[in-house]
């Protein structure tokens, strides 16, 4: 497909747009859409809309993308080649195949009806999805939200399929609360422990406690929260020595049951009682939300299983999205392309894939916009 290929050519890794978004501009602008540059900060962002009225659908994307790491890349990442009918390069599937895919349904979809679409339809395309997240999707549904643009659905072009094309739509997504704990101690000789208070036996004792505490059960919709712990740092090059801090990190992707707060309130309880003097430091980088079941998403389920005669498994699990900030202004849902070679070395998806997920997009704006 030339517009994915020709948005892999543009090397947009985060924040870095380097003219993907005005690839898009050009291609949405000669079918119709009016487009709108946003920038915050360093970002570049894009808003589209074609019709009268508030979108009733709003297809969300990002064109940025991780580096293409390793040097053991059979092409090079950022070509674009098609090889034996197979499309290769960095955001091929995460996510430039399945933003190009979209505009090629909405391109069909729009001829169908004589370029006079019967509902309002809308993009929004952010190029800061891969990194911190805070001059992209949320600034720009702000942004929306002022201008009375938030659609009454939006579909997220997440690769969201396991082993075939419309096996999975995600409907939510767990929360991430990220905790570094510092204990502070007092610094001694190893051989009198008395004159000593040592950080590193209470931030263990604290850790021990806080892996044996089960979160919950999992929801009807979500596995079991689950807490990992990612490091733990003393720094302390010398073996006869007590040393005078000790820290560590943890992360925990929790589900409906709970909240960042309720969660970082438990964590400052239970440090506190290991270790008086210490330092608590929260990062939430997304709470936990779901779409419920019910008519918009089984619309769009039946949308995919009439398009791919695959019924898709509606999920819950992964890591974040921009659906995450989506949520707190509509019903979201996520679908795109198999996921299997996201991020890795000879990123690539068939080209008989893309041409699938046409087909179901297409469906899917028949469903929502008529």
């Amino acid at each position: 497909m030339a517009l994915a290929a020709a948005l892999i050519r543009c090397p947009s890794i985060t924040p870095e747009d380097n003219g993907a978004q005005a690839v898009l501009a050009e291609v949405l602008g000669a079918l119709g859409f009016s487009c709108t540059p946003l920038r915050f900060g360093v970002v570049e962002n894009l808003y589209a809309r074609i019709g009268e009225g508030r979108p009733a659908l709003c297809f969300a994307g990002h064109t940025d993308v991780v580096p293409p790491g390793g040097t053991d890349w059979s092409v090079e990442p950022f070509a674009g080649v098609i090889r034996d009918g197979v499309l290769y390069g960095r955001g091929a599937v995460d996510m430039k195949g399945n933003i190009a895919a979209f505009i090629a349904a909405a391109a069909a979809w729009l001829d169908r009806h004589g370029g006079r679409p019967p509902a309002a339809l809308s993009l929004l395309i952010t190029g800061d999805e891969e990194g911190e997240a805070v001059d992209g999707t949320v600034k720009v549904l702000d942004w929306m939200a002022e201008r009375g643009e938030i659609p009454g659905f939006c579909l997220v072009g997440e690769p969201t399929c396991v082993d075939r094309l419309g096996d999975t739509v995600k409907i939510g997504r767990r929360g991430s609360l990220t905790a570094r704990i510092v204990v502070e101690g007092t610094q001694g000789h190893v051989a009198y422990p008395g004159r000593a208070d040592n950080p590193v036996h209470r931030l263990v004792t604290l850790l021990s406690d806080l892996i044996a505490r089960k979160l919950d059960h999992g929801t009807a919709w979500f596995e079991p929260s689950s807490l990992q712990i990612t490091t733990i740092d003393v720094g302390n090059p010398a073996s006869n020595v007590i040393p005078g801090h000790a820290s560590a990190t943890l992360n925990i992707r929790f589900n409906d049951r709970h909240t960042a707060a309720s969660l970082g309130a438990w964590l400052g309880e239970a440090v506190a009682a290991h270790a008086p003097r210490h330092r608590l430091e929260l990062s939430c980088s997304g709470e936990a939300f779901l779409t419920e079941p019910g008519e918009a998403v089984e619309r769009l389920v039946a949308a995919i299983e009439a398009a791919t005669g695959v019924r898709p498994r509606l999920d819950t699990g992964g890591g974040t999205s921009d659906a995450r900030f989506i949520a707190r202004h509509c019903p979201v849902a996520e679908f795109g392309l198999v996921g299997t070679t996201m991020h890795k070395v000879d990123e690539h998806v068939p080209v008989a894939e893309l041409g699938a997920l046409v087909r179901a997009y297409g469906s899917v704006l028949d469903a929502f916009c008529g």
